[in-house]
């Protein structure tokens, strides 16, 4: 294996931040403030300032403290949702669908590298869980995953993959362990 001392030329490809700088800056300084601080337990306050940076949010949704989201303005909550204190590094769209838990530590990861790339490309996908999903605590959905209806991910596991609905799913990286079954 031949290695060179290149320059770094990181590729972000057609990446769109889709707000503008002074919107960047404005949610950075709100985010540290009102929810990585945990500053604000009020899930009423959180849920309207997320609102005033473009994000979609249904009704009766609840938000705890020291949440990370990246952008706001790429994020889809349906009603009655639940997100406790996530890692939401939304580089393209986080859509999430009604009755949907997402526990405490998971992270839900849109972007990645290239790692055969000479320059560590990004790469960014959707994420999307449907209604009804369960996303266990300190567990990681991965880029272009999409969670189908009902689906549970325990804690601690790895989704890569699609999971399908009403299925449990467990372990690095998640398989699946059996059907949900919802009485």
């Amino acid at each position: 294996m031949q290695q060179t001392q290149l320059k770094k030329a990181f590729d972000k490809k057609d990446f769109n931040i889709g707000a503008s700088p002074i919107k960047v800056v404005l949610w950075y300084f709100t985010s540290m403030l009102f929810f990585k601080s945990g500053l604000i337990p009020f899930s009423n306050i959180l849920v309207f300032l997320l609102r005033s940076f473009g994000a979609s949010i249904g009704n009766d949704v609840r938000i705890k403290p020291y949440i990370h989201i990246r952008y706001p303005w790429k994020l889809s909550l349906g009603d009655h949702s639940w997100l406790a204190d996530c890692y939401i590094e939304n580089l393209d769209q986080v859509t999430i669908g009604k009755n949907v838990c997402v526990s405490q530590q998971a992270m839900l990861m849109t972007g990645n590298h290239d790692y055969t790339s000479r320059n560590f490309d990004l790469i960014t996908k959707p994420i999307v869980l449907e209604d009804g999903v369960w996303i266990g605590a300190k567990s990681t959905i991965l880029p272009g995953v999409t969670a189908f209806s009902h689906a549970v991910l325990t804690a601690n596991s790895t989704a890569s993959k699609n999971l399908e609905a009403y299925t449990i799913y467990q372990g690095v990286p998640a398989t699946k362990i059996k059907i949900r079954n919802i009485s």
